[in-house]
Parts: structure tokens; C-alpha cells; sequence
């Protein structure tokens, strides 16, 4: 669940860990340091729960379980995997690809969540379900089954109205959007150089 926001605060605040506090190594080819960026991504999941409904319960499943792929990788080989690039390309060399795909579908949810996000603060006239619906569209739809796409369909049908989202996230809504666009931005970034990593033969099993 959601830790409570502080007086005056976000829910940004309340979060163990920020997509803006992310080691990314631009001198070494953009590594992205690998507990820190966990860190963030299981904080993403906390926004499910502001949402608010059950619906979005499976969403927040499958990234946490992802998550949890690339612990155990981590926890298994921890001098290997300080970076989720040199994870992803020694576990490969094991001839295994569990965390390597678990990073591959973590990076799609991550995707599709900033996705929705920078829609929403983009045109401050859509409405959440409008946003997150045309995120899905434009992310995970294209991967995922038949049985699947009603799970998630029912959880864009099922986001709070967009002024009763910001309010729940805040309760100053210019520091909310402030706070919320600095993370998002940090978000895409990291994502855009985990997918751009992802094309390359390294990364393929």
C-alpha cells in the first residue's frame, strides 16, 4: 500500500526511492545501476493503490513479479549484475534468460505507466481512463493474449476521475504536476536506454 503523504507534500514524497535518484552512467554506456532502479520501479507500483481499485491488483502483480525475477538474478550473482545492462549480459552467458526476460516485460509496464502519465499532464483536459487506455494501446496491447487484454482493459475502465487522482496524489496541484513531470521525465529517459539496450544482439536469447 501507499504510504501516507506528508503535510504539504506528494506522494512523489512518500516513495522509497525516485526515477530521479537513479545512477545512470552516461560515461559508461548509460548504465543504469540495478538495486536503485528496482527501488524506484517496486515505488511505481505504490501508484496502482492510489488508483485506487482492484482492478489495476494484477497490473501491480506482474510488475512486482518481474521485479523479483531480477532480484533473484541479482541475489544470485551480485558482483554480476551491478548494472541491469551487465545482469541481462551475464546471465546470458549462463544460457539462461529469466531476469533478462523479466527486464524486457518490467520495461514495457515502466513504458506503458509513463506513457500514461505524460499524456495526462500533457493535455490537462483528458481525462485518466482516456490516457491510460491510449498508453495500452501504444505499448502492451501488441504483446499481450486475448486472455489478458480484459484484465487490463477492465483497469483502464476502472481509473478514478482525473481531478479526484491529482487530489489523492496532493494537495497542491501545481507542486503535484511540478513533482510529477520531474519523475516522469526520469522515467522515460531510463526506459528509452533499457529498450534501445534491448535491440541490441547482447540483450536477445
Amino acid at each position: 500500500m501507499s504510504a501516507p503523504i506528508p503535510a504539504g507534500g506528494t506522494w512523489l514524497d512518500t516513495l522509497k526511492r525516485s526515477f530521479v535518484d537513479v545512477p545512470v552512467d552516461a560515461a559508461n554506456d548509460n548504465a543504469i545501476a540495478t538495486t536503485e532502479f528496482l527501488e524506484a520501479a517496486e515505488s511505481l507500483t505504490t501508484l496502482f493503490d492510489v488508483l485506487g481499485s482492484i482492478a489495476f491488483n494484477p497490473v501491480k502483480s506482474d510488475l512486482l513479479g518481474n521485479i523479483k525475477k531480477l532480484r533473484d538474478r541479482q541475489t544470485a550473482a551480485p558482483a554480476e549484475s551491478q548494472t541491469l545492462q551487465d545482469l541481462v549480459r551475464n546471465e546470458l552467458k549462463t544460457k539462461k534468460h529469466t531476469a533478462s526476460e523479466g527486464l524486457l516485460w518490467l520495461v514495457r509496464g515502466l513504458d506503458f505507466t509513463a506513457q500514461a502519465i505524460r499524456k495526462n499532464l500533457n493535455e490537462p483536459t483528458k481525462e485518466l481512463a482516456d490516457s491510460f487506455r491510449e498508453a495500452y494501446d501504444a505499448t502492451l496491447k501488441k504483446h499481450h493474449s486475448f486472455v489478458i487484454k480484459p484484465i487490463f482493459n477492465a483497469a483502464m475502465s476502472a481509473t478514478p476521475y482525473r481531478k479526484d487522482f491529482y487530489a489523492k496524489l496532493g494537495d497542491d496541484n501545481a507542486k503535484v504536476e511540478a513533482a510529477l513531470k520531474q519523475w516522469v521525465e526520469a522515467l522515460e529517459k531510463q526506459v528509452a536506454i533499457l529498450k534501445e539496450f534491448q535491440e541490441r544482439k547482447e540483450a536477445k536469447w
